[in-house]
């Protein structure tokens, strides 16, 4: 009876496990943001961008609504900074982004 209990809790703990284990919407679109944004943009809630001019991310949301930036990352979101580069992101790397995007609000 005991082993029986045990097995049917191991089984059910390695069912589990991997959805534990999948990153969320938002660790995904962090490591979106640390590779291609960190050069430039403070990613974080406290850091200064290495690239002065660059705003940091979490002072996004104040100058324009985190959900309507998705338009703007599917069409690719050009700047007069020459540096900047084009970014066009998929439907599901927009959702990660904004949702990191969020957290830092």
């Amino acid at each position: 009876m005991l082993q029986s209990a045990l097995r049917h809790g191991l089984i059910g703990l390695l069912l589990i496990t991997p959805a534990l284990a999948a990153p969320t919407a938002e660790q995904r679109g962090r490591t979106f943001a640390r590779v291609n944004c960190a050069r430039c943009h403070a990613i974080d809630r406290v850091s200064k961008s290495p690239l002065e001019i660059a705003p940091p991310l979490r002072t996004l949301h104040r100058r324009y609504p985190i959900d309507s930036l998705g338009e703007a990352l599917a069409e690719g979101i050009y700047t007069g900074h020459a540096d900047m580069p084009v970014f066009e992101l998929s439907p599901d790397q927009i959702h990660d982004l904004l949702s990191y995007l969020k957290t830092l609000e």
